[in-house]
Parts: C-alpha cells; structure tokens; sequence
C-alpha cells in the first residue's frame, strides 16, 4: 500500500522546530562530554529516552504550534512553557532511572545532568523565539487561491474553510495569480488549460477539488466529493498491508500499557461514581463497528442513571444529564478508559472514526452522503476528526466530523496514526476537545 503524507508536508514549521531542538541535543551533549571528559560519547539508551521525552513535552505544552498560532506570542510565553519542559521531562526522566533501576552513568550525575538540561533549555527557548520571529517577517500567512468553476462551488470551498488549518483567500475566476483549484478540468477553455500548464511548469499550484480539500483542509467536505473520486478508488479499505499489521500490533501493546497504567485511576473514578449517586459504574451501548457491525460499548457512566429515559439523544454544551464526576471524566477523557478492553477484541482500535449509534446513524446517513464509508475501517477511541474538531452535536457537526474521517481513510497510515496519538495526549493535557461546539 502507498503510503501517503500530505499532512507531514503540511507540517514544515513543526519538523524545523524538531529538527533543531534535536540539533541542539546532539551538539550541547557532545560538547560538554568531551568539555567534561575529554573523550567522545558512545551511545546511550537513556539519553535517547531523555530526547524523547523532551520532544514530547515540547509538543504538549505548545513549544512547536504553527507560526499563526505564535503570531501573537512574546517571548515570556516561549520562556514559561520551555521550563514547564524542562521540569517535566527531567522528572519522567529520572523516574525512568529509578523504575528500570538502571546503573548510573556518568552523565546521570547531577555536575553533568543539570547544566547540560539549563544549556539545553536556553538554547532551544532562543531558537524556537528566532523561528518565530523569521517565520513572521520572511513568510505571509494567508494563501491566496483563484477558483476557476461555477458560483455554487466557490460558495462551497468558503463554506468549507471555516474549519481550515491556514488562512486562505479565494479569488473569482481569472488567470491571475500563483494558486488555482479547478471544478472541472474538462470544462475548460483551450486558453485556460495552456494558461496553467504553463503556470503549473513554472512552479505554480493547479489542483483539483480533492487535491485542494487534501493539502488546505485536511479533510474531504462531502459535498465536494463526486462518484468518480469512489470509482477511481481514493477511499478503499486498506487490507492486507503491513501498516495495518503495525497498526494492530501497537493497539495491542499500546491497550495493554495503558490498562495497566491507569488501573489506580479506574478504580477511583469507580468509586467516585458509586458515590455519587449510588448508580452503576459502567455504562454499555450498542455501536457500529467495522462494516457497519454492531457491537457493546463500555464506558464510565459520566450520565444520571435516567438520562436516556426519552431514547438516544445527542449530548450538547451544558447538558444538565452530565453528573459532577462525569463533567470531570469527559474533559480528561477517563470515561473512554473501559473501551481499550474493546480494542484487545479487536471489535476497536486506539486509532479511527468515532463509533456511532446505529439509530443516530440511520438519520445521519439519510442527510449526509457517503456516510458509511467511515465503516471501512475500525472505529477508534481517537482519531483525526476528534483531535481536529469539537465535540459535536448535531447534523452539521457529523457532517464536519465525517470530513476528517475520509481524510483518514484516505491517508491512513502507521505514521499518521502517530501523530494523532500524540494530538491527543496533548488535548487530554489541557483538557480540550470534549465540549460540544456552541450552537450545537
């Protein structure tokens, strides 16, 4: 299977950013070695783990956002969320030491440790200040695209950027400019096609509705999908290939570390339910799984224990059906620990499209189009439209949703689900993404 990476692409700012914090790693470490020692280092899986951990925590706390999301950030920011980092990922570092009862090295010693971490710490707080900086004045942040197509279209792809990861303008039809998205490329004039043919050989962007949905969205609006895009084969199931084993490989070894890890918290939020209000810990639900399959759902009841008495019904902002316990559950997303023993049956995955109640679905497939291919593919506890949207509570927002998870199947990948797990440990971090849109 080709694997494909346009949100890697997408992604520049962010590589840079990682790029040079791991320079800054391998430069500082290896100086002060041999400044220190005066012999070179050899290599050392802790050390490894310590730059993991760095980068890790860099990413949650918000070292690397995009350079509009910076765009009003002064250098105290940059300054608090770097210490954040290094307090953080120098205390699961040490606790690393300790759990794995490692012999201590020379560059665990605190002579050596700590003032390479502070040098550490300083010189990526300057970089990441200066990447800012330079990103800001050297590069605009708004893309400019001319649609060439009927007035309904442009109405569409303004609709559709609402939700776009970068500021873009559209312009009206004409042959100015660098940026094209094309409707039909049959239903241009020979004058047109030479015109971005040419423009295309000098470097310029000329894309098709789904090429332009893939690299400015990151996600397919159903409404701009046509039968041809399924017929030419752009959003089959994946089967057989070997990210899918990967995949199923770190569900189960992913699943198992974090039952185990979280066990102490499962009992507590358990108990905290009980307490509450004498009703039952769990609460299980049917749901469509793979193919449209049905299958039971457990989670922590975050709900009074009546809250369905009138049938399913969507959860909106301020539900007064959520419990005190259950508001806390949502937002840290606790209450979806129990569906990781879903994930080991294989009836799940860590990765995937939300799964949906088939008498909520038997609606949303009646207004929205090409729904069910969601069913191609596992349902997951997390997945890109979770770590991209709002919860969401209404037609439009399944709509919205359906959007990334077409982008998913479109690009599924080992790698992608990566960085959709590392999304998410940063959304459960700061507690977002488990309140519904408002409106909704």
């Amino acid at each position: 299977m080709l694997i494909r990476l346009p949100w890697l692409f997408t992604r520049r700012r962010l590589l840079v950013a990682l790029l040079l914090d791991c320079s800054l790693f391998a430069l500082l470490f290896t100086g002060w070695f041999q400044l220190r020692f005066g012999s070179w280092p050899s290599f050392s899986l802790p050390l490894t783990w310590l730059l993991q951990f760095w980068l890790l925590c860099s990413y949650v706390l918000g070292r690397y956002y995009d350079q509009e999301e910076q765009a009003s950030a002064v250098a105290l920011k940059q300054l608090v969320r770097t210490l954040l980092t290094l307090l953080l990922s120098t205390a699961v570092y040490l606790a690393y030491l300790w759990i794995t009862a490692i012999a201590a090295a020379p560059t665990d010693a605190r002579a050596f440790l700590l003032p390479f971490l502070l040098a550490l710490a300083l010189g990526s707080g300057l970089a990441q200040v200066g990447l800012n900086t330079l990103l800001r004045q050297r590069y605009s942040p708004t893309d400019t695209w001319v649609v060439l197509g009927s007035a309904g279209f442009h109405q569409r792809l303004q609709r559709a950027l609402l939700w776009a990861r970068q500021t873009t303008r559209l312009e009206p039809a004409s042959l100015h400019g660098e940026c094209f998205v094309v409707e039909d490329f049959n239903a241009l004039s020979p004058e047109q096609q030479q015109h971005l043919l040419r423009l295309q050989s000098e470097g310029g962007q000329v894309l098709s509705a789904l090429g332009w949905c893939e690299q400015v969205l990151q996600r397919f609006p159903p409404d701009l999908l046509r039968p041809a895009d399924l017929l030419r084969g752009e959003f089959a199931a994946p089967h057989g290939s070997l990210q899918k084993r990967l995949k199923r490989l770190g569900d189960v070894l992913v699943s198992t570390v974090l039952l185990l890890l979280t066990a102490p918290l499962l009992l507590l939020a358990a108990l905290l339910i009980r307490l509450e209000d004498r009703g039952p810990v769990f609460y299980g639900q049917l749901r469509s799984g793979l193919d449209g399959a049905p299958f039971k759902v457990w989670k922590l009841r975050s709900m009074r224990v009546d809250a369905e008495a009138s049938g399913a019904q969507w959860s909106g902002r301020g539900d007064p059906r959520i419990t005190r316990i259950g508001q806390l559950l949502r937002v840290t997303r606790l209450d979806e620990l129990p569906q990781l023993w879903a994930v080991l049956q294989g009836q799940m995955s860590l990765i995937g499209p939300r799964p949906e109640r088939p008498e909520i679905e038997a609606e949303l497939e009646q207004q929205i189009p090409y729904y069910r291919l969601r069913h191609l593919i596992r349902p997951g506890l997390s997945g890109w439209a979770q770590v991209n949207y709002p919860y969401g509570a209404s037609v439009e927002d399944a709509a919205n949703k359906l959007s990334y998870d077409l982008y998913y199947l479109r690009n599924f990948s080992f790698w992608l689900d990566l960085l959709i797990l590392v999304k998410t440990i940063r959304l459960v971090f700061n507690a977002r993404g488990a309140v519904a849109l408002v409106g909704s």
